[in-house]
């Protein structure tokens, strides 16, 4: 008889065994918790076909739901149940009743002991590996009162020791809580569902307990969607440290490049800042497209523009936008921002540096992600360790900001990345001879020397135009400069 302290059970749940390393110890109990329509009963019924795909014998009790509504949720799902058992509340009591020869019984006369009692037969008549009892709360109604529904559950886990099954009790915590029985399960696993002001509702889960083993704490988004339910584990930048140069990799523009002194470097972060048409996509698009025409791939999250839109204002700049995606060396994920959860969005970058080997990753904008995601905390936190883990993976990341206003010094970002970003750039509108014009700067370069001129940037169909350093206006930045004098002197570009 095996004791089950090395093996682990899947779950069959897209990432939730790399929340628990690699599955759920076996021959244990565990308890899954959780308000109704959190997904208890999804994630059960995967655990249990997961079994079925590995030849174990599983068994799903359901107390509270008919078999029926159970193969309905499956079918909702594409699932068949084909090679998992199901034993009903009503299938027990009707073996009770005829045992006692009585049929006037109620569902709530039948006693919790003897009903057990032929639980626990079914179990030992099929010997399953894997066993779900939907839910607790038929239990703790028939039990009357808590001590008597502590005393049952001590009673189930003492009965399944020696019986080598996996089993998940599934608990909508109708109930007050009770941290006793919670002491009694070997592992826990807590669903989450939180609606917010706007858009889908917010789901994640953590794992109160797992004895013995170790696992990925804290809160990891997930989603339940056709064919299951998928999650998003918590992005954890220092298992992923590895000794990478930075190297630099051009724009494809040789003055900005120039002023970038040599390029952006591999393994850091760049924010492009302005106001809003001032070019920050348009630029940290020459970037992506410059690495795709070298062979590299690129990857693009666009929160706020269309791509159809990106398409042809790539187009229009000369960029061969479209034959790229085609031939996959840029793909472009278009963020719908009201459906998304932080997490998730991690989920994505991850698979494009993984799995497309994305060299490049623009996030566009980092003003979208925060507005998409206004009741999410600590979201800077959560970019930090996004942006440490593309470090790691040698990618050069690229992230647009917006800036409230168009022209004047009094111009404000609505949060503060630049303490994030390894270099920044910035981009302004200013007048001058009745006519806007646009400027460039490199801010900060933590990797290297960078050139600390402003000079004048365009944008048409012979693409991006980085022109000379605006060394006769003095107040650029602020947005309405004024002539330098011949007594004021001229400055050379440095």
């Amino acid at each position: 008889m095996s004791d089950g302290r090395d093996k682990r059970a899947g779950t069959g749940v897209s990432g939730l065994d790399d929340v628990l390393r690699g599955g759920l110890p076996i021959n244990r109990m565990y308890l899954v918790k959780g308000c109704p329509g959190v997904g208890k009963t999804t994630l059960s019924i995967q655990f249990l076909l997961e079994g079925v795909r590995q030849g174990e014998t599983v068994l799903y009790i359901t107390l509270s739901e008919t078999e029926q509504e159970i193969r309905q949720v499956a079918a909702s799902h594409g699932w068949s149940l084909d090679g998992m058992d199901m034993f009903e509340l009503s299938v027990a009591e009707q073996t009770l009743r005829l045992r006692e020869e009585n049929t006037l019984y109620a569902s709530e006369d039948v006693d919790l002991k003897e009903l057990m009692g032929v639980l626990m037969a079914r179990i030992d008549e099929l010997k399953p590996a894997r066993v779900v009892f939907d839910s607790l709360s038929e239990i703790r109604l028939l039990a009357n009162n808590s001590t008597r529904y502590r005393r049952q559950l001590l009673a189930l886990k003492q009965d399944l020791i020696g019986r080598d099954c996996t089993t998940l009790l599934l608990d909508d915590r109708s109930g007050n809580e009770d941290l006793q029985i919670e002491s009694l399960a070997h592992g826990v696993i807590v669903l989450e569902q939180t609606a917010v002001q706007y858009g889908a509702e917010r789901r994640r889960v953590r794992v109160g307990k797992l004895r013995g083993s170790a696992f990925r704490s804290g809160y990891h988004d997930y989603v339940v969607t056709t064919g299951g339910m998928k999650v998003f584990p918590r992005l954890i930048a220092a298992e992923h440290r590895t000794e990478l140069g930075a190297e630099p990799i051009s724009s494809g523009i040789p003055t900005l490049d120039g002023m970038l002194g040599g390029g952006i470097d591999r393994s850091t972060a760049t924010l492009i800042i302005g106001p809003a048409g001032a070019g920050k996509s348009a630029l940290a698009t020459h970037f992506a497209m410059a690495a795709a025409l070298r062979g590299e791939h690129s990857t693009l999250f666009l929160f706020e523009e269309r791509m159809s839109t990106w398409v042809k204002r790539s187009e229009a700049l000369g960029l061969p936008a479209e034959r790229l995606v085609r031939e996959g060396l840029v793909r472009v994920h278009q963020i719908d921002p009201a459906e998304l959860a932080p997490d998730e969005f991690t989920h994505l970058v991850r698979l494009a540096v993984e799995e497309d080997h994305a060299k490049v990753v623009l996030i566009d904008s980092i003003t979208g992600y925060f507005n998409a995601m206004p009741e999410a905390r600590f979201l800077s936190l959560q970019m930090h360790e996004l942006l440490s883990y593309l470090a790691e993976r040698g990618v050069a990341t690229l992230m647009t900001m917006a800036q409230t206003g168009m022209i004047g010094p009094q111009m404000t970002a609505p949060v503060d990345m630049s303490y994030l970003a390894d270099a920044v750039v910035v981009m302004r509108y200013f007048e001058v001879g009745g006519h806007l014009e646009k400027a460039v700067s490199v801010l900060k370069k933590r990797s290297g020397p960078h050139e600390n001129t402003i000079r004048s940037i365009s944008f048409g169909s012979k693409g991006i135009q980085v022109g000379e350093a605006l060394i006769n206006l003095h107040g650029i930045l602020s947005g309405i400069p004024r002539q330098l004098t011949q007594q004021e002197g001229l400055r050379e570009p440095g």
